[in-house]
C-alpha cells in the first residue's frame, strides 16, 4: 500500500520522476518539472494526467503540429505513433502510465 501526496513532490531535476507501480510491465510514475521535455513518439500508448500546474502538450495530426493547453486534472491520450512534447508554465506535476521501458 501507498499513499502518495503529489503536491508534495519534487525533484532536483527537470522530468524527475517518482516510481508508483508496475502492473505487469505498465508503469506509473510521477513526474515533477518546470522545463520542456523533447519531441518524441513512445513505442507504446501514454497516458499523461496534469496534476498540478499547466502544460501547454504539442503535438503533430498527420504531419501538422498543434497544441492543447492542459489544466489541473486534464488528460492527455498519446496513442502509438503520436509525436508529441510537453512544455509547462512554470512547476507541474503529472502522473505518467505507459508501458515499462518507453521513452
Amino acid at each position: 500500500m501507498k499513499v502518495i501526496k503529489s503536491k508534495n513532490f519534487k525533484s532536483d531535476r527537470a522530468w524527475g520522476a517518482q516510481d508508483i507501480a508496475n502492473m505487469n510491465g505498465i508503469t506509473t510514475r510521477l513526474h515533477w518539472t518546470d522545463k520542456p521535455y523533447e519531441w518524441h513518439i513512445n513505442d507504446d500508448e501514454e497516458v499523461f494526467v496534469v496534476l498540478d500546474g499547466v502544460v501547454e502538450m504539442l503535438f503533430k495530426d498527420r504531419g501538422v503540429e498543434k497544441s492543447v493547453v492542459l489544466e489541473t486534472g486534464d488528460i492527455f491520450y498519446a496513442s502509438i505513433g503520436t509525436e508529441h512534447v510537453a512544455h509547462p508554465r512554470g512547476e507541474t506535476r503529472i502522473l505518467v502510465v505507459e508501458s515499462e521501458g518507453s521513452v
